[in-house]
């Protein structure tokens, strides 16, 4: 798989990193940050998934071309 919206990915990654540091320092309390969590991760996950079903999305990751 190959990145197809890297600015997606990069939002992603911004996000999950900012969280999971306010929750370290206990800015974010854990029982309402791990649903965001959840949500960003799965988000992710969800977008590769479609990418590798052949969905046609905005989303994050697409397939691979074959030569």
């Amino acid at each position: 798989m190959t990145i197809a919206n890297p600015s997606k990915a990069l939002i992603l990654l911004v996000a999950l990193i900012s969280l999971v540091v306010l929750m370290a320092l206990d800015k974010v309390p854990t029982d309402q940050g791990m649903p965001i969590l959840t949500a960003i991760v799965f988000y992710g996950i969800g977008n590769g998934i479609g990418a590798a079903r052949g969905q046609q999305s905005p989303k994050m990751f697409e397939t691979k071309e074959h030569e």
